[in-house]
């Protein structure tokens, strides 16, 4: 049985239980057998790409209705998914730590993304893996990015790129150990009343500039100024960085702030706990993470992270062989 649920501006939640479990288990289980195993090869995503389709209804009909709306959060989040229970080995603590060798929640991820669109990997961050984890770092907790434990600040992912992820992935395999690690989402669609016609102006102006984030090495420069908001006036792109983003002018300043006042008061927090997957439409919402404490003994936070992109075609020039990592 699936349930669903939705509530106004609040993620919606999938709750994948009974046959339609036991069925994607099957599947994910079957598919980590394939091609060897190997999770960035060309052959065993084609093998998830086919699995998707013997994966239950329950499951692929909400994924096709986010695709098509994320929704007032731009969150949809999926509870009951398999990801190894007991079998998991001690949460990594590296900050380049990637899934290899094929998982049953590498499966998952890579059968959901293959419904979404395409995996998708940057080879400055994590090699190009398109199963990363994201883990706590000893050293790293200050960072701001996928190994740090402090507040993470609210951004949309590889926002100084031109191809950037269309939804970003987090499957939980553990939490963390006082549970508090909230994934922490805000949007435009619940900000943009908060707004004032001024402030939305601005942000629709090329007075903004963004740096990559520490996880690509902090090189390559900003991008040329460019605004937060494009598309239809009452349903914008988003795009902004607020640890990476720089305002040029007063007026972009005052904007910015404005609108960091208006996802404090309309963000979402979410303590994922382990079979939760948690789909970010990064084209209208943004999201970060609240602070915890590590205690690096092997059952910190864990979480596997895929991109997914709409239309890989538009990114063919930086992918070598057609394949699924940009350079």
């Amino acid at each position: 049985m699936t349930v669903v649920l939705e509530t106004g501006a609040q993620a919606t939640v999938v709750t994948i239980a009974g046959d339609d479990a036991t069925q994607t288990d099957v599947v994910a289980r079957r598919l980590r057998r394939a091609a060897d195993g190997k999770v960035d090869s060309h052959e065993w995503v084609a093998a998830a790409r086919r699995e998707w389709n013997e994966l239950p209804s329950g499951l692929r009909g909400p994924l096709g209705e986010f695709r098509r709306d994320s929704g007032p959060s731009g969150v949809l989040l999926i509870r009951g998914l398999p990801v190894g229970g007991a079998t998991l080995p001690a949460t990594p603590s590296t900050a380049h730590s990637v899934q290899q060798e094929a998982s049953i929640s590498a499966a998952v991820l890579m059968m959901v993304a293959c419904g979404l669109g395409d995996p998708a990997a940057f080879r400055p961050e994590k090699t190009g893996a398109l199963v990363q984890d994201v883990v706590p770092v000893p050293g790293k907790e200050d960072f701001q990015g996928n190994a740090g434990s402090v507040l993470l600040t609210f951004h949309t992912e590889n926002a100084f790129h031109p191809h950037r992820p269309d939804y970003v992935m987090l499957l939980c395999l553990r939490a963390d150990h006082e549970r508090v690690a909230g994934l922490r989402t805000a949007g435009i669609r619940a900000a943009l009343p908060l707004l004032s016609e001024q402030t939305r102006e601005v942000l629709r102006s090329a007075e903004f500039r963004t740096a990559p984030p520490p996880s690509f090495g902090g090189s390559g420069g900003h991008t040329e100024p460019q605004p937060v908001l494009a598309g239809a006036p009452d349903d914008p792109d988003l795009c902004i960085d607020f640890a990476a983003t720089e305002p040029l002018t007063a007026r972009a300043d005052r904007a910015m702030a404005e609108l960091q006042d208006a996802f404090d008061r309309t963000s979402l927090s979410t303590v994922l706990a382990p079979g939760d997957l948690a789909i970010v439409d990064n084209r209208i919402t943004t999201h970060g993470r609240s602070a915890f404490i590590p205690r690096y003994d092997g059952k910190d936070r864990w979480l596997q992270r895929t991109f997914v992109l709409n239309d890989l075609r538009r990114s063919r020039g930086m992918r070598v062989r057609d394949g699924y990592v940009l350079d």
